[in-house]
């Protein structure tokens, strides 16, 4: 007899069909028994009669969860007693046989969505039995769905699918790199990529027109609810004869719109992708990847208080730095205590304090407005455009670190005050990423996004970049795309110059012998006619946990590390037996 799935079973009625599944439910009505049987397509009703005697007596032993196979003929349910939840709630098999093909023990974990859930930790651990559950079932399928848009459409669009090395060499490329040892290559080392940066360049200067793949990258990061450990995914592209990233952005733009309107079928927030540069949503927003689903935007309040006698901001201003401000709509609402959380979190980002003032009743009400003169605050208020119900917080440091601190509050008072619609998405390019960046914690100029993009002005910016400031300045084409606050993907026109290879890395004092070890073969490539390029990587995991609704990246994978980056359920990463390192020439430090 020919299995059918569950969902089909309503175009079976009369017929005698066979299904198969896991116990979802079992019920002893004493004169008969009621299963619910669940397969990957859902669940449906088995009716098991005393008359059927070999198949009742097996109905009175099965469990939840036990794997059972089940014939019998469908039948539709009477008027009142059809489930309208359910699509099959309109009918019932009832079961001539039933065979048991497995038992299971009581599950450590839930495999349903309704009734308690299990937690984060005891779900990884047996993931296989958290995989059940219908919504995990959805997110697998609709994964395997998504895969296939980004396929076609690159397909459609010219791009040839290449896989490239896991196995590969060592890069300074922004992360910390996994290393494997070699056992037939003793003291050496591959390293498993952090993205195939490196080969995608090498397939344009080996004329392929258009490359992309659905890469495995690694990097040694610390996870977030928003990173994966260890392994992530990349939608990986290089376009040759490109040396705009306006062309990149093109290319790609319509894809991310039909994800966000087709396959997820939610609202864009704008008609046209906006661009903006990384120092202007710095300055205006406080981060490279705002959210845009709502305003909230940073103000320089510096010029209006230039002649303040307000020692906080007079201080800071003498001094080179800052007065900023971002205006709540609503903000006088807040509590005392809710305003000391904000506080808190200003700190944590390196603020000192949270000076603030609500508007009420036509009145600046603040514990620093009586250090205010009434110009002052007609100015606060005026180019804030505050309003009564409203609340202005201030910012005052150096640049840097005021962006920083209302860059975060600005997130933390949206969530608060719930303005990030889930069903917008706001997309945008952040483009114009400084070439370098301050490494605070070892006092030293290093690369911004990667030393593979092209600094804008070619080698002769570069051999006039003689201080860290003139560094600092130089800028790349580089452009980061942004979904709802999350980077989605980078990218960049890439240098295809030797000349330009060793000036980057000379500026950083890496001599020119530093660059053919760790890029010899791009090097050598690139003195073989090597034709202008350009490309990005798209985050699909993040893509697709905002397009999803999740705000957690673990829960649309089907096997990921635990927030500590360890497999709890395959207990990796694990100890070796001393014979294999041996044979690998390595030893343990205790």
């Amino acid at each position: 007899m020919t299995r059918v799935f569950s969902i089909h079973t309503p175009q079976s009625i009369g017929q005698s069909i066979s299904v198969s599944g896991w116990v979802n439910a079992r019920r002893d009505h004493g004169g008969l028994i009621f299963i619910d049987v669940r397969d990957h397509t859902g669940i449906v009703q088995l009716v098991i009669n005393p008359e059927q005697a070999e198949a009742f007596a097996r109905a009175e032993t099965v469990r939840d969860e036990y794997v059972i196979q089940a014939s019998g003929t469908v039948k539709e349910r009477e008027e009142g007693l059809k489930n309208p939840n359910i699509p099959t709630g309109d009918v019932e098999i009832v079961v001539e046989q039933l065979e048991l093909l497995n038992k299971s023990e009581p599950l450590p974990v839930a495999t349903k969505d309704e009734g308690q859930q299990s937690g984060e930790e005891l779900r990884l651990k047996y993931r296989y039995l958290d995989l059940r559950r219908p919504s995990m079932q959805q997110t697998l399928k609709r994964r395997a769905d998504y895969y296939k848009v980004l396929r076609q459409y690159m397909d459609e669009h010219d791009f040839t699918e290449v896989t490239t090395p896991v196995l590969a060499n060592s890069s300074p490329e922004g992360a910390r790199d996994f290393l494997v040892p070699s056992r037939v290559h003793p003291g050496k080392f591959y390293a498993l990529p952090q993205a195939p940066q490196q080969f995608k360049q090498l397939l344009m200067v080996g004329g392929l027109h258009r490359y992309y793949q659905i890469a495995t990258c690694f990097r040694d990061e610390d996870p977030r609810a928003d990173r994966l450990y260890g392994d992530f995914y990349q939608l990986d592209l290089e376009m040759s004869f490109v040396d705009d990233g306006e062309v990149v952005r093109r290319t790609m733009e319509p894809l991310l719109t039909k994800l966000v309107t087709e396959f997820s079928h939610q609202e864009l927030a704008f008609d046209e992708i906006p661009r903006i540069s990384y120092e202007d949503a710095m300055n205006r927003f406080g981060s490279d990847k705002p959210d845009l689903r709502f305003s909230m935007e940073l103000i320089d309040l510096s010029h209006d208080l230039a002649g303040t006698e307000f020692g906080v901001f007079k201080n800071t201003l003498a001094s080179g730095g800052v007065v900023k401000a971002i205006r709540v709509e609503n903000g006088a609402s807040l509590s005392r205590k809710q305003i000391d959380s904000f506080t808190e979190i200003a700190k944590q980002e390196g603020a000192g304090g949270l000076a603030y003032i609500k508007y009420e009743n036509g009145e600046s009400v603040s514990p620093i407005a009586k250090f205010l003169s009434p110009g002052e605050l007609a100015a606060i208020q005026t180019s804030t455009g505050a309003v009564d119900g409203d609340a202005v917080f201030f910012g005052t440091d150096q640049r840097v670190v005021v962006n920083k601190v209302l860059g975060k509050l600005r997130n933390e008072f949206a969530n608060h005050f719930n303005l990030k619609d889930p069903n917008k998405v706001a997309l945008l390019w952040v483009v114009d990423f400084p070439f370098y960046e301050w490494d605070e914690a070892n006092r030293r100029v290093d690369f911004g996004h990667n030393p593979f993009s092209l600094p804008k002005g070619g080698v002769e910016a570069l051999r006039e970049a003689d201080t860290d400031e003139k560094k600092l300045a130089l800028v790349a084409d580089q452009y980061d795309m942004v979904m709802n606050g999350y980077e989605i993907a980078s990218g960049a026109v890439r240098n295809y110059n030797p000349e330009v290879m060793y000036e980057v890395f000379g500026l950083l004092g890496y001599g020119r012998e530093y660059v053919e070890a760790k890029f010899g073969a791009m090097l050598t490539a690139f003195k073989f006619g090597a034709p202008p390029h350009a490309g990005a990587a798209f985050g699909i995991d993040r893509i697709f946990m905002v397009l999803t609704g999740e705000e957690n990246i673990r829960n649309v994978v089907a096997f990921p590390k635990n927030g500590s980056g360890v497999d709890v359920m395959m207990n990796s990463p694990s100890t070796v037996d001393d014979a294999q390192l041996t044979e690998l020439s390595l030893e343990v430090k205790e």
